[in-house]
């Protein structure tokens, strides 16, 4: 198993040294991202049913809930919990954005390294220049890879939570 994790450790290294710099970059980011929805999925699925059901509860609760001022509370507690669920989806969503940006900066520090290369050594040396062109490539790879599953779960997250709003909404009736 050891020997296991070190062949994932040594390809791991070998893929970030081919890709340069930049790709530890967009690991971070891609590491904040899954934190962060991570968290969201939690929230999500254990924390807001229980504070939905204490929302839902008050409501039910109240003698009267068919005034103006009944309608203000209902609009208040939807309004928080709707704050609560969308917390960090604008991070989220920015993380996403950000991804293929970071990959695109590794391919602008790969191309330079390209002519660089060529500008000391001219096109002759091959293997110098496809360093840099992996150097180019990988984090744009990277960084669209990191971005594809960042939209793929925070839209998912936007679902969820849109329908555990309605669902709120739906138990706390307003006649």
């Amino acid at each position: 198993m050891m020997l296991y994790l070190m062949d994932i450790w040594d390809s791991v290294r070998g893929f970030m040294a081919a890709g340069g710099n930049v790709l530890w970059l967009v690991a971070f980011v891609l590491f904040v991202m899954w934190v962060l929805m991570i968290e969201r999925y939690w929230y999500l699925k254990w924390v807001s049913p229980k504070k939905h059901r204490a929302i839902i509860a008050a409501w039910d609760a109240r003698e009267e809930t068919t005034s103006w001022y009944a309608h203000r509370i209902r609009e208040a507690w939807v309004s928080q919990a709707s704050q609560e669920l969308n917390d960090r989806m604008l991070m989220i969503k920015t993380l996403v954005a950000i991804c293929p940006m970071i990959g695109l900066l590794g391919t602008v520090t790969g191309m330079i390294s390209v002519f660089d290369v060529m500008a000391v050594q001219g096109t002759s040396n091959a293997r110098l220049m496809a360093a840099g062109i992996s150097m180019a490539t990988m984090p744009t790879m990277a960084g669209m890879v990191a971005a594809l599953s960042g939209v793929f779960i925070s839209t998912r997250l936007d679902q969820q939570m849109k329908i555990r709003l309605e669902k709120l909404k739906d138990r706390m009736p307003h006649h």
